[in-house]
């Protein structure tokens, strides 16, 4: 009988059944999860110029800023006001954008509203950028959600039209527009680029979910994006090729414009109609034309603001808008 009461006291001791020590177990080590970002709602102050604030917020732990001009006697309580978003290029500012691509005085006749958001600093090289891959691939701002957040926004705040959010910009700003067509379809109806195009990154992973109107601007003497494209940069008729096939265009029309300012250069507007939705393209093909944003300063035989708003206006994310 000893024999067995000592069997079953060597077995209860090796299952943990008798009293050694609670120090021979070790407890799992918990790593707690990462607080969430820091998100606060835009705080906006009166600027000197018309009609314009300055807002500042944090997204995603980031500082970002914008300028918004809202235009005179506009009803914020029918949803009826588009929002253009309109992008700086690479190294520069949302202000001096404001200043040179020339939308307040047409936002103030055709009442809309348009907001001039800052970029945030590439790492790597300290200047302003907007991330499109290419040449900020390494970059870990989320371009894309801080834009889709200033819609939610101008919404709440503005009662903006949400089926007519448009984006466009200069140089890296239009790669951004680009971007959200590609990557925010459905809060965006339709894009203009101005000397810009679509990175490899961009091109590779389009998921448009619409029909999308696009509208690009670029002259063959830019030496900064390519007509002809690099390994940064797609070529313009090859973004132009994916539009066209993408939205179904049928047909191409090609028409000469006029040298206004008489520098002996003109260009060519080529228009792809019949789309589906009843979309279009055009590409402003400009004779000798850099790297700029053209203007009525007397240098250019096309004014940027007028054709991209007046092309952009016919559409929402639904297509062509029967007024």
């Amino acid at each position: 009988m000893r024999k067995i009461s000592l069997f079953i006291a060597i077995i209860l001791y090796g299952c943990g059944g008798g009293s050694s020590s609670s120090n021979d177990l070790t407890a799992p080590i918990i790593t707690p999860p990462p607080p969430p970002p820091t998100n606060t709602v835009p705080d906006c102050t009166p600027t000197t110029y018309t009609n314009t604030l300055y807002c500042t917020s944090k997204r995603q732990n980031l500082n970002r800023e914008f300028y918004i001009y809202i235009p005179d006697d506009i009803d914020t309580t029918n949803s009826q006001i588009p929002l253009l978003f309109s992008l700086h290029g690479y190294t520069s500012r949302a202000i001096w954008n404001l200043g040179y691509t020339g939308f307040q005085s047409i936002a103030e006749t055709e009442k809309f509203i348009v907001i001039y958001p800052q970029g945030t600093i590439l790492a790597s090289t300290g200047e302003t950028h907007w991330n499109v891959g290419g040449w900020t691939v390494g970059s870990t701002t989320d371009d894309v959600d801080y834009l889709s957040s200033l819609i939610d926004w101008a919404y709440s705040e503005y009662k903006i039209d949400r089926n007519r959010v448009y984006s466009t910009g200069m140089s890296n700003g239009g790669f951004m527009s680009y971007h959200l067509a590609c990557n925010l379809s459905y809060k965006i109806a339709a894009v203009a680029s101005v000397t810009g195009s679509m990175t490899p990154q961009t091109y590779n992973s389009c998921s448009p979910t619409h029909p999308t109107a696009i509208l690009q601007i670029h002259g063959t003497a830019d030496g900064v994006v390519p007509y002809y494209g690099n390994s940064i940069s797609r070529a313009i008729p090859t973004v132009m090729d994916y539009w066209e096939e993408y939205n179904d265009c049928e047909q191409e029309i090609i028409n000469i414009i006029d040298d206004v300012n008489g520098d002996g250069d003109g260009g060519y507007l080529y228009s792809y109609n019949q789309c589906l939705s009843d979309v279009n393209l055009r590409l402003y093909l400009m004779t000798n034309m850099g790297h700029e944003w053209p203007t009525n300063n007397g240098q250019n035989d096309i004014i940027a603001a007028n054709e991209i708003w007046y092309f952009l206006k016919q559409y929402d994310v639904n297509g062509k808008i029967n007024f």
